[in-house]
């Protein structure tokens, strides 16, 4: 294992201030002023989100469940695997496993297990997203509501369509190319 915790103070920038700039109801960003590590000083802009959670769920036919939708920042359709962001509803990361679960597909899980952790554009945001894998899926038995401003499309893919569409550039998403990479790694 790499210590990266020798080298912090030869990397390490000082906040010198932060300035505030946008504050919605998904992100806040602001602008930085930084002190590197030589004493120069730097700009960062800085986007805040709260952590989230993204699933590889698979069917008892060892399906993906992919989403289609809409993403405004892109313009365009795109394939996903279930995610969303951990809110107050949630005591913990599973919670919101289990919340987006229905709300997306209304499944639940009876194994639910955490394939990794990683900061999802760690070049201008903090976002945290942790990956999970849920299997032995089922029906809910009481809906949750879903979001008003989504409209998602589930489709059910084999492990030989999810390749053909990763190999194709289809999934351009990097949580739903990191699970399928993960997935790849099962069979």
């Amino acid at each position: 294992m790499i210590d990266l915790s020798v080298d912090t103070n030869e990397f390490k920038e000082t906040i010198l201030n932060e300035e505030e700039k946008y504050k919605g109801h998904i992100i806040r960003a602001t602008e930085q002023t930084v002190s590197l590590p030589d004493g120069r000083q730097a700009k960062r802009d800085i986007v805040y989100h709260a952590d989230a959670i993204a699933i590889l769920a698979l069917t008892k036919d060892n399906k993906m469940i992919l989403e289609k939708q809409w993403r405004a920042p892109v313009q365009k359709l795109t394939l996903e695997i279930p995610a969303g962001k951990i809110d107050t509803r949630d005591q913990n990361p599973l919670d919101a496993v289990n919340r987006e679960l229905n709300e997306e597909t209304r499944l639940q899980a009876q194994h639910v297990e955490k394939i990794t952790g990683f900061y999802s554009s760690i070049g201008f945001s903090n976002e945290y997203m942790t990956l999970y894998l849920a299997n032995d899926l089922s029906a809910v038995g009481q809906e949750l509501p879903q979001d008003d401003d989504e409209k998602i499309d589930l489709i059910y893919v084999t492990y030989e369509e999810a390749t053909a569409l990763f190999e194709n550039g289809q999934l351009e998403d990097a949580k739903t190319n990191m699970a399928y990479l993960y997935w790849r790694t099962l069979q």
